[in-house]
């Protein structure tokens, strides 16, 4: 711990003194999910989570050093004013669940700070599936389960992550739900009332839609591969959402993130499509920092790993160190 606290101290001048030289920058930084520290240290998917008091330190130290919290509508305006010369930061999350009611927004909103939401609308519509949130819950809080026909002792945190990992790898793909429904039946889990444990509801969103510090886009409806879908399908996915949000809550939502985000998931005719379907921006997955220029229907952001909890891994996502380490490796 003393190392750790250390290392943090003698990165942070360098951290500042690297930021001067980097100058003026946008950062969008996305994330799912937020848990408390007791919780998330048994979660078996943790690192889909931000531990909150981690989250909340953050939001002071960005605070502290002079960083501007925005919404995505205002980085899309700096991004057009040439004489800009603004360090800023955006904080999305993806999907939206119950926690982003209950834990997150409050966070945001004791710091006076905005928030954008995407909503995948199939969640509060209860037509999506969520079964890696049902898988983990039933992982979380049982002490066996039925799996393949074989009965599965679940032991330690760091065992149920690895089960965990192991079946959502299996199951990843079109069939996931119906992996899921057949585990769910298996165990005597009720698929709805997992659903609705964990989804965020139309009355939160409503609630959140009131909120000045709350900026909510878009989706998709079912969180699919856009760029696995023909032309049509996707751009349902995508004007089906907006349409779905701006009806149900009474807004005019003028911004998309794409599910995924990674290049395999999004390309040029997804982010052409985007725009036909009426949004002003749509956000990927693609690490690193926006200026001038800027396409605003490729915007990349920056996922949030659930297990870096220091100051300093977030300082390599405000410098841009991330997005180029990605591009190296060829993970885009």
């Amino acid at each position: 711990m003393i190392t750790t606290l250390a290392g943090a101290a003698l990165l942070q001048p360098l951290a500042q003194a690297a930021s001067r030289m980097v100058g003026p920058r946008g950062c969008l930084l996305t994330f799912h999910r937020a848990a408390t520290p007791d919780l998330w240290e048994r979660l078996p998917n943790r690192d889909f989570y931000l531990d909150i008091d981690f989250l909340d330190r953050f939001l002071a130290h960005l605070v502290a050093h002079r960083w501007d919290v925005v919404t995505v509508g205002e980085a899309i305006r700096r991004l057009g004013d040439e004489d800009d010369t603004s360090r800023y930061v955006n904080f999305s999350i993806d999907d939206c669940y119950r926690d982003t009611f209950e834990l997150v927004a409050p966070l945001f909103r004791r710091h006076n700070l905005p928030l954008t939401l995407f909503v995948t609308t199939g969640i509060p519509d209860g037509t999506a599936s969520i079964w890696p949130i049902g898988l983990e819950d039933v992982l979380l809080e049982r002490d066996e389960v039925l799996l393949d026909g074989e009965l599965t002792r679940l032991g330690t945190p760091e065992e149920r992550r690895a089960l965990y990992q192991r079946i959502a790898a299996n199951w990843d793909g079109p069939e996931a739900p119906r992996h899921y429904a057949a585990f769910c039946a298996a165990n005597n889990v009720d698929i709805k009332a997992m659903h609705w444990k964990h989804a965020i509801t139309w009355e939160m969103l409503d609630a959140l839609s009131r909120d000045p510090l709350i900026e909510i886009g878009a989706h998709t409806i079912t969180h699919p591969r856009i760029s696995s879908l023909t032309s049509e399908a996707a751009f349902a996915e995508l004007e089906g959402a907006r349409v779905r949000l701006n009806e149900r809550l009474g807004l005019n939502v003028e911004h998309f993130a794409f599910p995924y985000g990674r290049a395999a998931d999004a390309g040029p005719r997804d982010f052409a499509l985007a725009r036909e379907a009426g949004f002003l921006s749509a956000a990927t997955t693609r690490k690193g920092l926006i200026r001038g220029g800027q396409d605003q229907f490729s915007l990349p952001r920056n996922t949030i790993n659930g297990s870096h909890r220091s100051v300093a891994a977030m300082e390599m996502h405000l410098l841009g160190l991330t997005g180029i380490a990605a591009r190296i490796a060829g993970r885009v």
